[in-house]
């Protein structure tokens, strides 16, 4: 660009290198005049004329074309603002930048513009751009279906490449709002510079070059991505999955064999092809022998076969004749096998062609302006042209072209994948289409077992942060990083997620618990103590405590006429025996699963038995204790311990424990319960107290009577007699006292179903030691020693 410093008149400008599919392009432009002035349909008697200008894809050049439009035909020789313009529209500009240029020089002329390359979102504002048009979708719906490409494919990490200017920047834009709410997330966002910079493409390489992110989008004209992708080509990176967007994507100077590595399985969005009949042979018409003064095919000859077609003596050229045969290798000016931008190029002479002849077929007295006036076909002004843009319709090959309120067309692409040729070359393969028009989510059809990825995979290439998180964990965003990038955390106990890539693990239902790949949530285990070995071993137990007991009690009964027995207080041996068999007995309750009724009989049925037995215990004590301290002949003190007052004994005490148990079962009496609190991975089917003072009044009382039982027994244990069973009924309730204190806080600590197991085993162990300390002596006696079953032998003393 040369330097504009206002101090000097600038000279002329230079465009770097010539594109032989704008020049394509414009020869479209070209043909559709020619065929519109021949038809004898469509403006029949008029004849439209037109200029060229080249804005060499750069924005201040495109402003000094647009004023030399506005003030004559040469931008050097006229003067500024000589006259009015015979111009009535602009079919351009390519680029966004540049139609931004120069749509706000038409605007306060209200010269209306159509352009077939320019697809920014920003001319949806027609407050700053109210004549401009366009036949190309609107970046919107690109950005729309890009978005769901990405989403589609699961290319949750991609990068974002933009050339400097507005297309780029708004395209960009509109795609992270599209993205909004998804699961893709952008890893960088890189720009190439509209006046390219080698040094800044190095470092956006290299940025592309050490990034996890292998899906890159690109928003970029054809111009600055030629010499990006060259420079890409040199670093020699692979592996890149390009998604292009329509500036490029059909740009047919990619297509030679030397890209295919390096771009091969490139997917993106087209704008629609069209047939354009004569334009193949147009093309070929065109050499510098027919448009001498033509430097635009001068320089086509140059951009072709590299020579100079004018044989001046002063080009660094070698000379050629013009002559020359187009062939194959020149596909970026001759290949018109699937005409997209210059379709739309026909498109948009047409539509400038349709209003015209619509703006002459005016009825004067029923037109549109102001008090039902015509246009004046000899005095036409670009603003009345506008109007009739605005409401056109028109077909062309069967395919319907108007404007909607905003200056836009039908959004419509296809989408192309870069895929390789029979001759190595690449081919542009249509594989699905994008229709704006259907309703959302419904709008992109892919032909996915088409596609070819780069790499010449045919699988869908990965491109993500973090991998996926598998059922059993969550996702955990890390601090500082998009939420693409996570770590995968297993779910706590309790719960699950049976999806990939949950956000969140969901508790289990209160009768589940997770599994152990915290997936599924399994019915809790429900724990009590059941016939199981445990319990099984329980039952044995007090089987054998209670047939022990019944043995002994039958051996008592069949000696109950020797010494020992009688002498002992057989009634209150037999009382104790019966009661202890119910104790052992009374532990089966505690083993299966527990009911309404099992809960209420447990403990009391233990309390009364246990109260029962140590209210026996308590009135042999009492007897001992009496007989031996009666001292002196006739005392009187036997009594008032007879046989009856025995029994009245032992049934207060028992009476006192069974009103207890009533006003406990009356009051809150136990009670099934689900404890989950315990061990929230189970089920702990429990007896609840319900009255927690009760149970320990239970206790507590069984407890007294035992600790009175010590005492009085304690006291006596010295006295002599072979028959004085102060001693063993001392040792008895030691053991029962040591058993059932060392039980409250086993009973406290211990879990789930082995509570029941530690209190049905102090029962036994209890029971045992009373059967064995009271009893043992006594049978070794009977059953081993029959001859110190006398009178004699425990007279002795």
């Amino acid at each position: 660009m040369p330097d504009l410093n206002c101090t000097y008149r600038p000279p002329p400008v230079k465009c770097n290198g010539f594109d032989p599919r704008a020049f394509r392009w414009a020869q479209t432009m070209r043909l559709a005049v020619e065929e519109i002035n021949q038809s004898a349909e469509l403006l029949p008697n008029y004849t439209l004329g037109y200029n060229i200008f080249d804005s060499c894809a750069y924005p201040l050049t495109g402003q000094r074309a647009a004023m030399a439009v506005l003030n004559g035909q040469s931008e050097d020789d006229s003067p500024t603002c000589s006259g009015n313009s015979p111009l009535l529209a602009v079919i351009g500009e390519s680029g966004s930048a540049q139609s931004i240029v120069v749509s706000r020089i038409l605007q306060p002329f209200r010269i209306p513009m159509i352009s077939y390359f320019s697809s920014c979102a920003c001319f949806t504002d027609k407050k700053n751009y109210p004549t401009f048009f366009r036949v190309i979708p609107n970046d919107d719906y690109q950005v729309k279906a890009i978005a769901q490409l990405l989403v589609r494919f699961n290319f949750t990490w991609v990068g974002l490449v933009r050339g400097d200017h507005e297309y780029g920047r708004f395209a960009v834009q509109g795609l992270l709002r599209e993205l909004q709410g998804t699961k893709v997330c952008v890893a960088y966002q890189e720009m190439i510079p509209l006046l390219y910079n080698r040094k800044r493409a190095l470092e956006i390489l290299q940025v592309m070059r050490s990034s996890t992110a292998k899906v890159v989008v690109v928003f970029s004209a054809e111009g600055e991505m030629t010499p990006f992708l060259r420079d890409y080509m040199t670093q020699n990176i692979t592996g890149i999955q390009w998604v292009a967007s329509e500036a490029w994507i059909t740009a047919s100077v990619f297509t030679a064999s030397e890209y295919y590595p390096y771009l091969g399985g490139t997917i993106g969005f087209g704008i629609r092809k069209g047939q354009i009949s004569g334009l193949s042979d147009y093309l070929q018409t065109v050499n510098p022998q027919m448009y001498l003064d033509n430097t635009l095919v001068k320089e086509l000859w140059e951009a072709l076969y590299g020579c100079d077609p004018s044989l001046s003596s002063g080009s660094p050229l070698p000379s050629c004749s013009g002559q020359e045969t187009l062939l194959e290798q020149h596909s970026a000016y001759i290949n018109t096998s699937s005409p997209r931008v210059a379709y739309n190029v026909y498109k948009a002479v047409y539509a400038i062609a349709h209003s015209l002849h619509n703006l002459l077929l005016c009825q004067p007295g029923s037109g549109p302006f102001q008090n039902n006036s015509c246009a004046q076909s000899n005095n036409i002004y670009p603003w009345q042209l506008q109007h009739y843009l605005q409401e056109v319709t028109f077909n062309i090959a069967g395919e319907e072209v108007n404007f909607d309120l905003k200056g836009d067309s039908i959004p419509y692409y296809d989408i192309l994948n870069w895929q390789r040729g029979m001759g190595g070359n690449i081919e542009f393969v249509n594989v699905g289409l994008f229709d704006g028009t259907k309703p959302a989510g419904e709008e992109l059809l892919i032909q996915e077992d088409r596609i070819m990825w780069a790499g010449h995979q045919s699988e869908v290439p990965m491109s993500v942060c973090s991998t996926s998180c598998l059922p059993g964990s969550r996702k955990a965003v890390r601090r500082g990083e998009p939420v693409c990038c996570f770590d995968c955390v297993p779910c706590d106990s309790g719960k699950i997620s049976n999806q990939t890539n949950s956000i969140e693990c969901t508790f289990c239902p209160d009768d589940f618990w997770s599994d152990i790949d915290r997936t599924v949530c399994i019915l809790k285990i429900v724990e009590f103590l059941a016939y199981d070995s445990l319990g099984i071993a329980l039952t044995v137990i007090s089987v054998v405590g209670a047939s022990l007991t019944i043995a002994v009690f039958a051996v008592f009964f069949y000696h109950r006429n020797t010494a020992i027995v009688r002498v002992n207080n057989s009634v209150l041996s037999f009382f104790i025996l019966f009661a202890l068999t119910l104790c052992f007995l009374c532990s089966l309750v505690f083993i299966g699963e527990p009911t309404y009724w099992s809960c209420m009989l447990r403990h009391t049925i233990f309390s009364i038995t246990f109260s029962f037995c140590i209210s026996c215990i308590l009135g042999k004590t009492l007897v001992v204790l009496a007989a031996f301290t009666a001292t002196r002949p006739g005392d009187n003190i036997m009594k008032w311990l007879g046989p009856k007052q025995q029994r009245a004994i032992i049934f207060i005490c028992t009476v006192i424990q069974v009103v207890i148990c009533a006003a406990w079962l009356i009051e809150s009496p136990p009670f099934p319960s689900r404890n989950t609190q315990y061990e929230i991975s189970k089920i702990i089917l429990e007896c609840s107290v319900g009255s927690s003072l009760a149970f320990w009044c239970v206790l507590g009382y069984i407890g007294l009577q035992a600790c009175l039982c010590f005492i009085l027994a304690f006291l006596a244990r010295k006295l002599p007699g072979n028959f004085n069973e102060a001693k063993v009924i001392t040792f008895s309730m030691l053991i029962f006292c040591a058993v059932w204190l060392s039980f409250v806080p086993a009973y406290i600590s211990s879990p789930g179903k082995y509570a029941d197991a530690v209190e049905s085993f102090a029962i036994l162990a209890s029971s045992f030691g009373l059967l064995f300390c009271l009893f043992a002596p006594k049978c070794f006696i009977i059953l081993l020693k029959p001859e110190k079953n006398t009178r004699q032998h425990l007279m002795g003393k």
